[in-house]
């Protein structure tokens, strides 16, 4: 069983940056793919970005291509989402996410992690 731990996110004014960070543990995260999905108040959960287990491979929704970036850690059982030029329509609980083998682009992912809160202000 995977399990998932972010950090990293908080509060920040429009225009800002902030930098999601996911350490999993409990299973051979060197051959899962990692991502980042994200769920805002009333609204259905979405994909945001999604990397391969080596991180050669990424992939974002449209909406945040150019501004966002997913990595990989060195160990392979981390992710890391690099947010830029925030705007406060991507305030969100974002999670971690992992499965087996292949990107998913999408929200059924296999494991998911509790959640990281990110709000931009006006």
């Amino acid at each position: 069983q995977v399990h998932l731990v972010e950090s990293g996110g908080g509060l920040v004014q429009a225009g800002g940056s902030l930098r999601l960070s996911c350490v999993g543990s409990g299973g051979t995260l060197n051959t899962h793919a990692m991502g980042w999905i994200r769920q805002a108040p009333g609204k259905e959960r979405e994909f945001v970005a999604a990397a391969t287990w080596s991180g050669g491979n990424t992939y974002y929704a449209d909406s945040v291509k150019g501004r966002f970036t997913i990595s990989r850690g060195i160990a392979s059982n981390t992710t890391y989402l690099q947010m830029n030029a925030l705007r406060p329509e991507v305030t969100a609980l974002y999670y971690c996410t992992a499965r087996p083998g292949a990107i998913l682009v999408g929200v059924q992912w296999d494991f998911l992690g509790q959640g990281t809160q990110v709000t931009v202000s006006s």
